[in-house]
């Protein structure tokens, strides 16, 4: 892989002083008209010069940056494979596994790639505009909004399972679900990712120890299951498993986000190795242990296949990265359309009503709107199968593939290792686009045929 290429973005004095050093070449007419040399503001760093702001976006640390990755995506994931074992039986099921974590961490680290060439992007947006202009921009912005949305309903949905376990239905459904999207939308408030990264080793930790207790409790409680290595399935439940398990890589719509947000850029690589050091290696473990014991008939969520007690106190124990994994996709989202709004002026560095009630208003707009997808697709499973249909797919493999090509334009047969990259990212964006396809297929006849696709029910969804 070639070293990371730094681009500066010429500003008026750059080309000023171009100008006076000698002749500019092709920038000369634009130089003498300094009004006419300014940066587009969608070309500029998002959070500009910070030396003497009130607000200072650009100080996470590397081990907090992947410490914010890992609790963004390992949450929910991790939760449905047990299940796509099951519905893939474990030798396809691991082979899978491992080849897509493999190919996500390949993924990832190409995006840090073209956020190094393009040091103004921020989110997935901006790398839209330099893919396809203005058209790439709004369908990549409107893209990932709608993707992080769904990602914080699928939050929102697992909230209300957990209390209905702990609770026995205590209550109406809607009721648990307007809990969680008050206590998620406050948990949402902080401006900047350093002051959340607190929150993300809190999150892995209740992640970690929840998927312990429930491996130990499905032990116990299903000592004697059987273990299929290759099982006989169809397209629908088949794909199904194979879109929750893409899913539980599906974290690369925040890593233009996170990445803006790095004290040194530079530093990404170490961040996206210990988020998937981490996942891989805890899905590995999670699935086939519980599959193990679970079997055929394990839950999914896959905490809900141990003993009512043991379940209980699994899915405490997850309640805050049940939360929290949620918040960090929603602080992703509510930091787009705040750019958006401000980029280029000083309101982004601020403290004055304007900002923060800005703020504030983005994030209740965007937490009532993930509750109203949460309450109309209440089953687990089919929602997560749409979310990684629809979006999932290019975010995590397509796109991907696509930037790689941008970046090498006119290079792709320069030498055998050029090759060998532009086979794996035209594969890339061939995957993208089998998973959406079929994807969309699979997760809406399963959505049509589920007799529980009650929406906006007070029913017991654990």
């Amino acid at each position: 892989m070639s070293p990371p290429q730094i681009v500066t973005i010429p500003t008026p004095v750059d080309l000023q002083n171009d100008q006076q050093k000698g002749p500019p070449g092709d920038l000369e007419s634009v130089a003498m008209d300094e009004k006419k040399i300014e940066t587009p503001a969608y070309m500029q760093d998002a959070f500009g010069d910070e030396e003497f702001a009130e607000v200072k976006y650009k100080v996470l640390k590397w081990w907090q940056c992947g410490l914010l990755m890992v609790a963004e995506t390992v949450s929910l994931g991790v939760l449905s494979l047990p299940a796509a074992v099951a519905g893939l039986g474990l030798v396809p099921a691991i082979v899978v596994l491992i080849c897509l974590g493999i190919l996500a961490t390949y993924t990832g680290y190409v995006i840090g790639q073209f956020k190094w060439k393009y040091p103004h992007i921020s989110n997935m947006a901006d790398a839209g505009e330099v893919l396809a202009g203005r058209w790439g921009r709004e369908l990549l912005g409107i893209g990932q909004m709608l993707f992080l949305v769904f990602i914080m309903a699928s939050h929102l949905l697992t909230f209300t399972i957990a209390m209905n376990k702990l609770t026995d239905h205590g209550t109406c459904s809607i009721v648990f679900g307007v809990v969680g999207m008050i206590v998620s939308f406050i948990l949402s408030l902080p401006r900047t990712l350093a002051k959340m990264s607190w929150l993300s080793l809190v999150s892995f930790i209740s992640i970690l120890s929840a998927v312990i207790i429930a491996m130990i409790g499905v032990g116990i409680l299903h000592p004697g299951n059987k273990v299929e290595a290759v099982v006989e399935t169809d397209l629908v439940h088949g794909f199904t498993a194979v879109t929750n398990i893409v899913f539980a890589f599906s974290g690369h719509a925040a890593f233009f986000g996170l990445a803006a947000e790095l004290k040194d850029s530079r530093d990404f690589p170490k961040a996206l190795c210990l988020l998937q050091g981490v996942d891989i290696s805890l899905y590995l473990i999670a699935a086939v242990v519980i599959y193990r014991y679970g079997g055929a008939s394990v839950a999914s969520p896959a905490l809900g296949s141990a003993s009512p007690i043991v379940s209980k106190v699994a899915y405490g124990i997850a309640l805050p990265t049940i939360i929290i994994a949620g918040v960090i996709n929603g602080h992703i989202a509510f930091k787009y359309v705040y750019i958006r709004i401000f980029r280029g002026t000083d309101r982004m560095h601020k403290r004055d009503w304007i900002a923060i009630g800005s703020w504030v208003g983005i994030g209740l707009t965007l937490w009532v709107l993930a509750w109203i997808i949460a309450e109309a697709i209440p089953v687990f499973s089919n929602l997560l199968s749409l979310i990684t249909a629809l979006f999932a797919s290019w975010f995590t493999f397509g796109l991907s593939g696509m930037f790689w090509l941008y970046m090498n334009r006119g290079l792709y047969f320069s030498s055998p290792r050029k090759i060998f990259l532009t086979g794996l990212n035209i594969f890339n964006v061939a995957v993208g686009a089998i998973l959406c396809g079929l994807g969309l297929y699979v997760s809406g006849k399963a959505i049509h045929d589920d007799p529980s696709s009650a929406s906006f029910s007070c029913a017991n969804n654990a």
